[in-house]
């Protein structure tokens, strides 16, 4: 008998997908096309099992789709840019681009033993200057029509790293790499016009049913469509209204001051000539703006001493305050506080001292005193107090909408639908990414590039021995001619939000060789993606930056309108986690240890590490096994994680248990939307069940063809059915459920007595139906029981529905509740005939001793209760 020899029959196998070519991807109008995709890696080095367990699940459907009869498109390329490449250069010297390619190198070196079926002819990075300069000309296109702009903005900067960050990276006021107190400075910066889209990109979310409910809602939020209603409230002084943004102006009655943005027009004019007011300004500046760090920070104001009058109560005079929680980015960067309404409004009321006025209450629980802040839900019923509308007893949206028709009726206010989306700011300070494709002249301003001078492409010979942007003291890349007077200019040295590389890559596998960002032709023939694999945490930017450059590039002639919408359907795949093993040093600070390192022994973890005596001597346990090192601490499973240590490196089980071991395992154990944990037992455990199968298929291979069979046509309904359920599993994306009904239908094969051709059948099924998940193995099988070609082209087995109908059903009897015995009936058979069948049986008699049953229950199809 031969051995499963995972390490021999991975590498022929592949050898022969690539000498055959199958995975290359055809335009063809014989077949109809299918397009797999999954978020394409930042080529860090190293793949890990999250990349595994990603890019398996898409193999499994484009394998399928291909076995199918379909075109498939499945491409693969790198997100290249960004700020890793540069840190790595500074720490250790070199250039970003060497470091950046020979890690793209290193990481195919290591995804193509997986056995990925891959067209690797259409792999690019975005760092090619093939790639960014397309981009560039997409930039272009999109600034002739309107959807790329310029303008000042405030934004996070490092003054250590000399760059903008995003409000990600500002952690506790902190640049996240440099940890420098990060400033608020305004720059000119370039941003696209995504806020135009807001409603657009709001009501097609409802028509993207096969994506997950929740990546949908998480997009409604981000975008955060509100109805409101503007307000100018009027200086005393006589100065210009302060306009107020509200989407609760029910609460009007409880307003008792105004706080406008640090950064607010009013807020920079008094600064002039406030010192106090200034200081604050500056210290506002270095605060973290994220949403989470705003909701936690200290609420500080300072008195502006400017008051406006009340729109409804005029001899009530509100005070105007600057306050460090207002952002003037959203509405018009100023608000009225209602503390009775509001917990933040309520923290700065007491701290500074202003009046708090309920402006309605709870039906049955009228409260004057404001312990803490009363908001409801809009659909819940509140009692208003003395509402200038004539509202009484209503819900808080009715008021909401009869506060916006007083408002707009008396010519108070103007109702207004706000969006929490901002335009999109896209310029970074930094060498490593797309150059953004403009240049400076003292006499024409800003010039887009020529398209024949495009790629702008980035100098090799910069150096990161000083902060900043090497671009802006490069020697000769920053100097360069006007494109439209000929006059000397200067390049813009800002590069691309990388978020831009990755918002349209997706159209660029289409025809990644394109003198043009795309071919229409190719583009209408693959797009759109018809599934896209990725984790959650690409959930809101990159999915909702995608949607808008889908819309962009058909607006600019790049995509078919069909494509605005460029993800058919969506599946994010859940974790791979794995044990902390933790010991703790002298100090008793946490030590991590790779699971390599540890042995489980009796439910125990232990260090492999030997224990000795002071000669050397290994000690032995009352077993005579050597003892080892102290217990290890496990920490229940978590996300794979460099700085724990409980990483599982992929080669190393690619070379120890082979690759379809890997990818059998990470699909078996858990539903893919889910975390998986992985364990040294379950990879052992997989590795014993693809050999069972190679052995199976051996022992078929040696049988007897003229022995005779037992069972044959049990065998073959088993076959339909297994082929009919891991179908049904694998459109589904139920890999998991998928591969336990292989398994089950292992065992049946295991045991059937049926006679050598239908067990060859039945084996060659198995094989193509484990293709998907387990490629190498499944073509060594079908060679081995002389298939035809390749099992990757052959079609996919159909389940004959003749085969799924049973001929007979198993009946259980039950007497007295207990399981006595079972009948094979047919499936029809009368309920009547089924009694008489039951009662026939010898221990149903024996029981029954002669008399009659009390009561004969039949439920058809389950079982048969006899009551005695």
């Amino acid at each position: 008998m031969s051995r499963y020899s995972a390490a021999e029959i991975e590498a022929k196998w592949q050898e022969a997908w690539d000498k055959a070519g199958i995975f290359r991807a055809t335009h063809t109008d014989d077949k109809p096309k299918y397009y797999v995709l999954e978020m394409f890696p930042y080529p860090s080095g190293r793949i890990h099992m999250g990349h595994v367990r990603n890019y398996t699940m898409g193999d499994v459907i484009a394998r399928y789709k291909l076995a199918t009869g379909h075109n498939v498109l499945h491409p693969m390329g790198w997100d290249a840019f960004g700020m890793p490449a540069e840190n790595a250069a500074m720490a250790i010297g070199g250039h970003p681009k060497d470091w950046t390619y020979q890690n793209i190198d290193d990481m195919r070196a290591q995804m193509k033993p997986l056995g990925l079926s891959i067209d690797w002819s259409r792999e690019f990075a975005t760092c090619d200057p093939e790639y960014y300069g397309q981009q560039q000309a997409l930039f272009l296109d999109m600034l002739e029509k309107g959807l790329v702009y310029r303008k000042n903005a405030v934004v996070n900067w490092d003054p250590v790293d000399m760059t903008v960050l995003a409000n990600e990276q500002v952690i506790d006021g902190k640049g996240w790499r440099s940890g420098a107190e990060v400033e608020r400075r305004e720059l000119t910066q370039w941003f696209f016009k995504i806020s135009d889209f807001s409603e657009e990109l709001l009501e097609a979310l409802d028509g993207l049913d096969n994506w997950p409910a929740k990546v949908r809602l998480m997009q409604e939020n981000w975008i955060g469509k509100s109805r409101g209603i503007e307000i100018p409230f009027h200086r005393t002084d006589g100065g210009d209204p302060v306009l107020c943004y509200s989407t609760r102006p029910d609460t009007m009655r409880g307003a008792s001051f105004i706080a406008i943005s640090p950064e607010h027009p009013l807020s920079r004019e008094l600064a002039g000539g406030n010192a106090e007011l200034a200081a604050f300004i500056a210290e506002t500046r270095k605060m973290d703006t994220t949403e989470a760090a705003m909701e936690k920070a200290e609420k500080k104001g300072i008195d502006t001493g400017i008051t406006v009058r009340h729109p409804i109560y005029p001899d009530i005079q509100l005070p105007v305050w600057v306050g460090n929680f207002v952002l003037m980015d959203y509405g018009t960067g100023a608000v009225f506080g209602c503390p009775a309404h509001d917990q933040r409004d309520l923290d700065f009321a007491r701290k500074y001292g202003l009046e708090v006025r309920n402006a309605f209450y709870m039906p049955g629980d009228e409260v004057e005193v404001v312990n803490d802040a009363l908001v409801p839900a809009k659909s819940e019923k509140v009692v208003y107090i003395d509402h200038f509308a004539g509202i009484a007893e209503a819900t808080s949206q009715d008021g909401i909408d009869a506060t916006i028709d007083y408002f707009e009726a008396n010519d108070l206010g103007k109702g207004q639908v706000k969006y929490r989306l901002r335009d999109w700011g896209l310029s970074r300070q930094r060498y490593w990414g797309c150059p953004i494709p403009v240049v400076h002249c003292d006499d024409c301003g800003v010039v887009p590039e020529k398209k024949e001078n495009l790629p702008v492409q980035l100098p090799d010979d910069v150096t990161f021995d000083i902060p900043g942007n090497p671009l802006d003291r490069h020697p000769t890349w920053r100097n360069c001619s006007c494109p439209k007077c000929g006059n000397p200019a200067k390049r813009e040295t800002d590069t691309m939000d990388t978020f831009v590389d990755s918002s349209w890559y997706f159209a660029r596998f289409t025809a990644p060789r394109a003198e043009t960002p795309t071919d229409m032709a190719e583009a209408d023939y693959w797009m759109n993606v018809d599934q896209y694999i990725g984790g959650i945490e690409h959930a809101i930017l990159h999915l909702l930056y995608s949607r808008f450059f889908a819309r962009a590039m058909n607006l600019t002639g790049h995509l078919p309108a069909r494509a605005i919408e460029p993800f058919n359907a969506l599946f994010t795949q859940g974790m791979v986690t794995h044990e902390i093993y933790q010991t703790r040093d002298g100090k008793g600070r946490p030590v991590y240890h790779l699971p390599e390192e540890v042995e489980i022994r009796d439910g125990k973890a232990y260090l492999k590490r030997e224990l000795a005596d002071e000669s050397g001597n290994v000690l032995l346990d009352s077993s005579g096994l050597p003892l080892m090192g102290s217990d290890i601490e496990v920490i229940p499973s978590a996300k794979m994680s460099k700085s724990k240590k409980n990483v599982v490196d992929p080669v190393n089980i690619i070379s120890a248990y082979g690759a379809d071991t890997a990818r059998w395992f990470v699909l078996s154990d858990s539903p893919p939307e889910r975390d998986v944990e992985w364990t040294a037992s379950g990879a052992e455990a997989a590795y014993k069940h693809l050999s069972r199968v190679w052995n199976l298929c051996d022992r078929i291979g040696a049988m007897d063809a003229d022995a005779p069979g037992d069972g044959n046509e049990d065998l073959l309904r088993e076959m339909h059915k297994t082929i009919r359920d891991v179908t049904l599993g694998v459109e589904s994306f139920g890999f998991n459920a998928a591969i336990a009904r292989l398994y089950a239908f292992t065992n049946v094969l295991s045991k059937s007595k049926a006679g050598k051709a239908v067990q060859k059948q039945a084996i060659m099924t198995l094989a193509q139906l484990m293709s998907p998940m387990t490629p190498h193995l499944a073509e060594d099988i079908w060679a081995h029981q002389g298939g035809e070609g390749l099992i990757a082209n052959a079609p996919w087995p159909k389940a004959d529905e003749a085969m799924l109908v049973d001929q007979s059903v198993t009946l259980p009897i039950q007497i007295n509740g207990k399981r006595r015995a079972e009948i094979s009936v047919p499936p029809d058979m009368d309920k009547a005939e089924v009694e008489k069948t039951a009662l026939a049986t010898d221990v149903v008699q024996k029981a029954l001793e002669g008399g009659q049953p009390k009561k004969v229950i039949v439920v058809p199809g389950r079982i048969v209760n006899v009551v005695i």
